[in-house]
């Protein structure tokens, strides 16, 4: 049996996610698709999948005889337009897993607490450069407390769309605070790049993690580890070189900490996404759909185990 689910937003986050589903998900079934533009490629490839299609939003969601069967929608769309379908979906009933960085609900990235919030009715996908680099301070905060970890997510800027673009406070505050709330860095920042070269490049990820000095060779283990359990959904996630190691001044104004001597962690990533709906170089679309798949199987999963 399989869990019914929609999608909100029409554009290419949601179309890949749809694709993704129907091709990927033995557990789920894309049954609605809700745009806001009628003439969008999204609703007309949904329409010739036999999906259900509105371009009302989620008001026309509602509205389909299909709304009725479906569990879990998935967000696609803006931080500000997700605060909306919240206060619209939230009182009917039905999870919500929001690709947004509207972060209504608890921060999830599947590697690292992917089955702390499986009865929770929001939760948030962090963005992509979240999900590309959690993973990788968690897996070195795991062998040595992270004094402090900085990401930087370099896209695309073909792959950053209108939604992207307008959310580019909302991915820097998001992605530090879960940094910190879901990585376990004690201080996180963010940073992304829209890189404008021709041909476009795939997404690449730096994370540079300060800690105490610790055992290297631990520290690679652990993060050698964690790419592994990331490609298990993201197949084109990989490490660019090996873990690179530095000592700093714990002085600098970075750490935050007193005089001293720290290790610098750099890893170094690259991700190519799959080309179900986007080109590969999308790779920051791909780990966001990927990763949202991923949880919503998991929800469904343990709303069945729950049912018995």
């Amino acid at each position: 049996m399989t869990t019914k689910v929609a999608i909100i937003g029409s554009g290419n986050i949601g179309t890949d996610l749809m694709i993704k589903v129907l091709r990927l998900s033995e557990s789920l079934e894309t049954v609605a698709l809700a745009g806001i533009d009628p003439d969008s490629d999204g609703l007309a490839r949904a329409r010739r999948l036999k999906v259900a299609t509105t371009h009302e939003g989620v008001e026309g969601l509602v509205k389909l005889d299909e709304f009725a069967d479906i569990d879990i929608v998935f967000d696609a769309t803006s931080a500000g337009a997700h605060r909306h379908h919240d206060e619209v979906l939230r009182p009917l009933g039905r999870t919500l897993v929001d690709l947004t960085p509207a972060a209504l609900g608890p921060y999830v990235v599947p590697p690292v607490n992917g089955d702390a919030h499986l009865d929770a009715p929001n939760v948030n996908m962090v963005t992509c450069g979240g999900q590309a680099t959690i993973p990788i301070v968690a897996a070195v905060n795991a062998v040595s407390p992270v004094h402090y970890g900085e990401i930087v997510a370099s896209i695309a800027s073909r792959s950053a769309g209108p939604g992207t673009r307008a959310n580019i406070d909302e991915f820097t505050e998001t992605t530090s605070s879960a940094i910190e709330q879901v990585g376990g860095a004690a201080r996180g920042k963010a940073i992304i790049v829209l890189n404008p070269a021709e041909p476009p490049l795939i997404m690449r990820d730096t994370v540079h993690c300060l800690v105490s000095d610790c055992a290297t060779e631990a520290v690679t283990a652990s993060v050698e580890e964690m790419v592994a359990r990331v490609q298990a959904y993201v197949p084109g996630y990989r490490l660019k070189q090996k873990v690179q190691y530095e000592k700093v001044a714990a002085d600098d104004p970075l750490s935050g900490l007193g005089p001293g001597e720290l290790l610098k962690v750099s890893v170094f990533l690259e991700v190519e996404g799959a080309a179900h709906y986007l080109p590969a170089y999308a790779g920051n679309l791909d780990i966001m759909t990927s990763a949202a798949l991923r949880t919503a199987e998991r929800m469904a999963a343990h709303s069945r185990e729950a049912a018995k």
